[in-house]
C-alpha cells in the first residue's frame, strides 16, 4: 500500500501488515507531540490505567495529529458506547477495548464503533471530522475496532470472538492474561509455558479469522520477537516507564566516575 500515513491506518491493521505502535499513559501533550514523530505507526493513549481524563486523550490526539506520522489510538475505560464514541468523536483512529470475555461483548465493541445501519455510534464528531470522516460511512472505514484477549473467558472464547464481523484485532494484554492463567504476579514463571501457549494460540487463531493480532510489550527486542511469532502488530512500553529508566541510567553513568 503506497499510503503508509494515520489516514491509512486501519487498512494497514486490517490487512495484517506489520505495525509497530508506542504506548503513553502521562497528560503530557508536548511529549506525545515529540513521540509521534518518530515513526512509530500509531500511538495509543491509555485510557483505562494511564494517568489522563478525556480532555487528556483529547490532547494527546491533536498532539499526534500535529505530526502527520503516526496514527492516534485510546485504549478506552470499559467496553461502553460513552467511552468508545468519546474516544473517537476526539479523533481516535481505533480503540482497545479490555477485558472483553466473548463474541457477544466483543460484538457490542464493534457495535460502538459504527455508525447506523452497522453500529450504534452516535453522530457528533466534535474534533474527528477535521480528521477522520466526517461521512458516516467513511468513518466506519477509517476507524479500528481492536480487543483485549486477556481474561479466562476470553481464551475460552478466542475463536468466537475472532470470528466476529467487523472486529479488526486482537490484542494481548500480557499481565492481565498472566493473572488468568493463574499467575501470582506478571511474568510469573511457573505458568510461563501455559502462557507461551495461549499466546502462540491467540495468534494463530486470528490469522486463520484473518484479523490482526497484537501484543503489548517491554521493549523494542520483545515486539520484534512477537512479531517473528506471529503477531502483525507490536506496542512498545510507555512514556512513564521509559522516562524513569532514561533518568536511572543517567542517574547510573553520572554516578559511575
Amino acid at each position: 500500500m503506497s499510503d503508509n500515513g494515520p489516514s491509512s491506518f486501519a487498512a494497514r491493521l486490517r490487512a495484517r501488515e506489520r505495525l509497530l505502535g508506542y504506548w503513553v499513559v502521562c497528560d503530557n501533550p508536548v511529549g506525545t507531540e515529540r513521540i509521534a514523530g518518530l515513526g512509530y505507526d500509531y500511538v495509543c493513549a491509555d485510557g483505562q490505567h494511564g494517568l489522563m481524563a478525556y480532555p487528556g486523550w483529547l490532547s494527546a490526539m491533536t498532539a499526534i495529529d500535529a505530526r502527520g506520522v503516526s496514527a492516534g489510538m485510546v485504549r478506552v475505560p470499559a467496553n461502553d458506547g460513552y467511552w468508545i464514541g468519546s474516544a473517537l468523536d476526539a479523533g481516535a483512529r481505533g480503540v482497545i477495548v479490555p477485558l472483553v470475555n466473548d463474541a457477544e461483548e466483543a460484538a457490542a465493541a464493534v457495535a460502538y464503533c459504527r455508525y447506523p445501519p452497522h453500529g450504534v455510534r452516535s453522530y457528533g464528531p466534535m474534533r474527528s471530522a477535521l480528521r477522520v470522516g466526517p461521512r458516516p460511512a467513511e468513518a466506519d472505514e477509517a476507524v479500528a475496532c481492536v480487543v483485549m484477549i486477556e481474561t479466562a473467558g476470553a481464551l475460552d472464547n478466542l475463536a468466537e470472538i475472532c470470528a466476529v464481523p467487523g472486529l479488526d484485532g486482537v490484542y494481548v494484554g500480557p499481565s492481565d492474561l498472566t493473572l488468568a492463567l493463574g499467575g501470582r504476579f506478571p511474568g510469573d514463571p511457573d505458568v510461563a509455558d501455559a502462557f507461551a501457549d495461549a499466546t502462540a494460540r491467540i495468534a494463530k487463531t486470528a490469522a486463520d479469522a484473518g484479523i490482526a493480532a497484537g501484543f503489548h510489550c517491554p521493549d523494542g527486542a520483545t515486539a520484534a520477537a512477537r512479531l517473528a511469532e506471529g503477531y502483525t502488530f507490536a506496542t512498545v512500553s510507555s512514556d512513564l516507564v521509559h522516562l524513569e529508566q532514561a533518568a536511572a541510567a543517567h542517574l547510573k553513568a553520572a554516578r559511575s566516575s
